[in-house]
């Protein structure tokens, strides 16, 4: 076979393992994530109304999450991703919520799907809708993978939720640990001897 049509070795499959080895437990699996956002889609088709559906990604947990949940659904859509930050220098959310990218997404009189990963303090959702809205949206609609049942550091309204976890720190469909597990296909809860439980994985994006 020429290299360039070659399929990865067996170095890649041993990675993934390893990545496994590193969960306590599977949280939420693949199947039963794939059947929510099925209805998650079928919910954001019914209360959007009709035309192009704007959405706001915001990276790089959410990346997983929205492009599995994106292709069920039908309509046209404009996709924006945003880097924001919360973490200056500690490994705590600082309460303030800095912007990073230099272009922001024209949203006037829009009505915008806004899409993270976890809902924890509630500090980067409350900062970005408020900001959507600033720029003249329409109507800012957010939708999230997991929600940690907690308090929130801010009220924040969230209109799609995946499915609600406890306020551990969990890995995989995008979550990350210092970069790694994004792609695994479930979502766990990381082992302890793999890792501190402070998030500081991203430093755009370690609490939300």
């Amino acid at each position: 076979m020429p290299d360039g049509l070659k399929l990865g070795g067996g170095n890649g499959i041993c990675q993934i393992g390893a990545m496994r080895n590193d969960i306590e437990r599977v949280l939420i699996d693949e199947a039963v994530i794939e059947k929510r956002l099925d209805a998650m889609a079928v919910a954001i088709e019914r209360d959007f109304p009709d035309g192009t559906l704007v959405v706001i990604i915001l990276l790089k947990g959410a990346l997983v999450f929205a492009a599995d949940l994106l292709r069920r659904i039908s309509r046209p859509l404009e996709i924006e991703c945003l880097n924001v930050a919360s973490y200056h220098g500690g490994t705590r959310s600082s309460g303030q919520v800095d912007f990073l990218d230099r272009h922001f997404p024209e949203v006037r009189g829009r009505h915008v799907l806004l899409l993270d990963d976890i809902l924890d303090t509630g500090l980067t959702l409350h900062a970005v809708g408020a900001r959507l809205r600033e720029e003249g949206a329409a109507a800012v609609h957010a939708g999230v993978l997991l929600a940690k049942d907690k308090p929130r550091a801010v009220a924040v309204t969230v209109d799609y939720v995946g499915f609600e976890i406890g306020d551990e720190f969990v890995v995989g469909y995008g979550l990350d640990y210092q970069g790694k597990y994004r792609n695994l296909p479930f979502v766990g809860v990381l082992k302890a001897a793999a890792g501190s439980r402070s998030y500081i994985a991203d430093p755009g994006r370690p609490f939300l």
